[in-house]
């Protein structure tokens, strides 16, 4: 089993255990030049919020768009909108990625934006 594999495998996991739950989901994208976040309702048909370092007001000040730096920027505006959406209780989706470097950065910043996981 490749790295792809497996990744896509442990996400459809914790997809399945979050329809479950019923709360809107948080869900990170991670490639090697960007960060991308969305938040989408609980039936997983609707975008609620998005953010990314690819929109120019989370671009500005940044040395890059790919360190942790830029990564807890969009934590913080991700749940600047979510709370805006009135959705404060989320379930974090990380999409098979292991929880450290950009993706901890990520969702320790939307913690600290107010939303509860």
């Amino acid at each position: 089993m490749d790295k792809r594999t497996a990744r896509l495998r442990r996400a459809r996991s914790t997809r399945a255990h979050i329809r479950e739950l019923g709360v809107p989901r948080l869900t990170v994208l991670r490639t090697g030049q960007h960060v991308y976040a969305q938040l989408f309702n609980a039936d997983g048909s609707k975008v609620l919020a998005a953010a990314s370092t690819t929109q120019a007001d989370v671009r500005d000040g940044l040395k890059s768009n790919k360190n942790t730096e830029a990564a807890a920027r969009v934590g913080r505006i991700i749940a600047e909108k979510a709370k805006a959406a009135g959705v404060e209780k989320v379930a974090f989706d990380r999409s098979g990625y292991r929880y450290h470097g950009r993706i901890k950065a990520l969702a320790d910043a939307a913690r600290e934006g107010g939303l509860q996981f």
